[in-house]
């Protein structure tokens, strides 16, 4: 499975694997793909370079990259977090306690930390990061909502990295050719988390024939070696995978009733919602996306003042695993993640399927040319 990206990045499988948990990124890398270790929960800059001091132990020298998140459109500027906590209204709170308060949710135990809080949608997080990740020898830079800032893109190239970028439309990736950008990845609506409103087979050659030269990565809705082939047919050199890694046994949700809630979930029990980060983002649909959704509540805040707003509810609902409430982040793919299996026997099956589809196309066309 090479293309002319793969070649260049020197991995045998055009799968590009973004996660969260480094044990899936280093899985994937040694099994031939390229693993892309998901920064954004990574506040302090310590916890970053331990993790990363554990890929390089764990990758046998092969690539992998790192993947960061600087809103193209900052909805605050220039103040603290704690600033930015104070800009939340009170109705959301309240809104906040009454429906913990509906489901019962316990408080957190006292002196128990919160959890993950999104402030890495924050650009001086995402910085911060970067000046850790420049120490490794990381091949691939990418960025989740749009084009990172110029002066990132150059100390980038400086460091001999790739820089990536995600785009929902050919206008978006047009935007990231012109920034430098050398990777767009075309995300399509049936994508897990941050996603726009163009279906994969729609958007995949749009954003191909919008950029070229430059390669383009198919994403969203892939989750099986037909439609790997299926990307490349539309001219994509290599696909970007997310939500197919969650059950996999090396990754750490730390949550058996939400593995099994992934387990179960058909391809159309997600939804679109800003209940999470402010920004629409596909993730299982539940009473919490339901609540949020409700015409009749305050509606989400704009990024990152929601992510700040919900983090210790999140916290609370994955700690107590409180099933109604329970999701996360995951694409219309989830209706394919049946079993959970080693990141190994994932790419085995998705390269055997990817074989399968290259012969059925060859046998079709050797009929045609008859």
């Amino acid at each position: 499975m090479e293309t002319e990206l793969s070649r260049t990045l020197g991995i045998e499988h055009a799968i590009f694997g973004f996660t969260p948990f480094p044990a899936v990124a280093a899985a994937l890398t040694r099994a031939g793909g390229f693993g892309v270790l998901g920064a954004v929960r990574y506040t302090a800059p310590d916890d970053l370079a331990r993790d990363l001091d554990w890929m390089q132990e764990h990758t046998d020298g092969l690539p992998y990259g790192l993947d960061v998140v600087m809103p193209a459109k900052k909805a605050v500027e220039g103040v603290t977090e704690a600033e930015i906590e104070a800009m939340i209204p009170e109705e959301h709170r309240a809104f906040v306690r009454a429906t913990l308060a509906e489901h019962g949710v316990p408080e957190l135990a006292e002196g128990e930390a919160s959890g993950w809080r999104i402030t890495g949608w924050m650009e001086q997080v995402a910085r911060s990061q970067l000046d850790v990740a420049f120490d490794y020898p990381i091949r691939l830079l990418a960025n989740a909502l749009g084009s990172p800032p110029p002066d990132v893109v150059a100390r980038a190239h400086d460091h001999g990295v790739l820089v990536a970028a995600l785009a929902g439309s050919a206008r978006h990736a047009r935007h990231h050719a012109d920034a430098g950008i050398d990777v767009v990845v075309a995300q399509g609506y049936e994508a897990g988390g941050h996603t726009g409103e163009i279906a994969s087979m729609v958007l995949t050659p749009e954003v191909v024939d919008a950029v070229s030269p430059l390669p383009v990565l198919a994403a969203g809705g892939i989750g099986s070696g037909e439609q790997i082939a299926a990307g490349l047919a539309l001219g994509a050199q290599g696909v970007w995978l997310g939500s197919i890694w969650l059950t996999t046994t090396e990754a750490e949700l730390h949550s058996r009733a939400l593995t099994a809630k992934l387990l179960a979930a058909g391809s159309g029990d997600t939804v679109r919602s800003r209940a999470l980060t402010g920004k629409p983002a596909r993730q299982l649909r539940t009473e919490w996306t339901d609540a949020w959704d409700d015409p009749a509540g305050p509606g989400p805040l704009p990024m990152p003042l929601q992510g700040l707003l919900v983090a210790e509810a999140v916290s609370r609902i994955q700690r107590y695993e409180v099933e109604p409430l329970l999701g996360t982040p995951v694409g219309q793919i989830v209706g394919r993640m049946n079993s959970e299996r080693s990141v190994k026997e994932v790419v085995d099956d998705l390269t055997r399927g990817f074989e399968k589809a290259v012969d059925r196309i060859n046998r079709i066309a050797g009929r045609s040319a008859q």
